[in-house]
């Protein structure tokens, strides 16, 4: 259905346009093969089992990820198996490895992609920097995009909530001239509230730019800048931690995410009213230009080359274990860690 935002128009598919029995009536003949068990695999598979999808995992036998699928309940040699078998026995191919892992095994794939399958991506990185990936679909097959806007974890916990995530969709290649509604029916069966349409570069763009930018990558700098400057002033770890992470997670944020930001400036005290209107522009201004180089080097495939890079290095995994535990030996979060053990529910 078209949906109207802010005077834009947008194709949008919600569970009533497109309900959960017309996905398993279209996906009745398919097997779905999840490659890849790590972010997104585990959510996505065990929603689409538990939809009635006819799902097998692929991935590499002796890797933490593979104990991971056995302890989820998946069986070797029955719906558990090498990435090859699953993607040979896959009439639909889910391939949910890292970006640097879809580069590196995509020559091993491409002879189980046969006329007529249907290669799913949850990102558009591969196929958009596709001159640093190598990832170039033979025509004979449907190329689709199905991304949930979230973590793993969240894309099952809303499904067994009930409550279902958000999810863009795309169409990259129509060989079998049905790809568009497989791509509704496989959005709706991995438990998608609604589907929004987009395209494989646009995904990528936004995506990149999110992550790096205020769902992470930005947060954490906020985070780190203003309980610094709380503790230079004296005020206690336990004190800055809530005014800075506590009170946003905890209260705000939901608030947020259930009416909006211009809801929340509307129903807070007239002092922070005051100052959050006073001071907003001139944290937008002051990172506008951030945002601006951030984008440029999204669009360029500066981020993608220096990811691909990066994670392909053998030494990455050392070096970012280096990296995550600066991180979470910082004051701010062993601060944080005590402060979540004080809530009611963790006592």
């Amino acid at each position: 259905m078209k949906i109207n935002f802010g005077g834009v128009e947008e194709n949008v598919v919600t569970r009533e346009e497109f309900p959960l029995e017309k996905a398993q009536e279209m996906l009745k003949n398919e097997t779905v093969a999840v490659l890849g068990y790590g972010v997104q695999g585990p959510g996505q598979a065990l929603n689409m089992k538990d939809n009635g999808i006819n799902v097998i995992v692929g991935q590499r036998k002796g890797s933490k990820s593979w104990e991971k699928a056995v302890k989820d309940g998946w069986v070797e040699g029955e719906t558990l198996f090498g990435l090859e078998e699953a993607a040979k026995r896959g009439t639909i191919i889910l391939y949910l490895l890292s970006d640097a892992g879809q580069k590196a095994y995509w020559s091993r794939l491409k002879p189980n992609l046969t006329a007529g399958k249907t290669l799913y991506f949850s990102h558009g990185f591969g196929i958009t920097y596709s001159h640093e990936t190598g990832i170039i679909p033979p025509a004979n097959i449907d190329v689709i995009l199905i991304a949930p806007k979230g973590s793993g974890l969240t894309v099952r916990r809303n499904f067994l909530n009930g409550s279902g995530i958000n999810s863009s969709y795309a169409i990259y290649q129509d060989a079998t001239g049905n790809a568009e509604e497989k791509a509704k029916a496989l959005g709706i069966a991995v438990g998608s509230g609604y589907l929004f349409e987009t395209t494989f570069k646009n995904e990528v763009y936004s995506d990149l730019t999110g992550e790096r930018g205020i769902l992470v990558g930005a947060l954490e700098g906020l985070f780190e800048a203003q309980y610094n400057e709380l503790r230079k002033h004296g005020h206690s770890p336990s004190e800055a931690f809530n005014e800075t992470v506590e009170e946003l997670t905890q209260s705000l944020i939901r608030l947020v995410g259930e009416n909006g930001m211009d809801w929340m400036l509307a129903n807070i005290s007239t002092t922070a009213q005051r100052g959050a209107l006073d001071w907003k522009d001139k944290f937008r201004d002051a990172t506008a230009p951030v945002f601006e180089e951030l984008y440029e080097k999204v669009q360029n495939g500066d981020e993608a080359r220096q990811t691909l890079a990066k994670n392909s290095d053998p030494n990455y995994r050392v070096e970012l274990e280096k990296e995550l535990k600066t991180l979470s030996n910082l004051e701010l979060w062993r601060a944080g860690k005590k402060v979540r053990e004080l809530r009611p529910e963790n006592k």
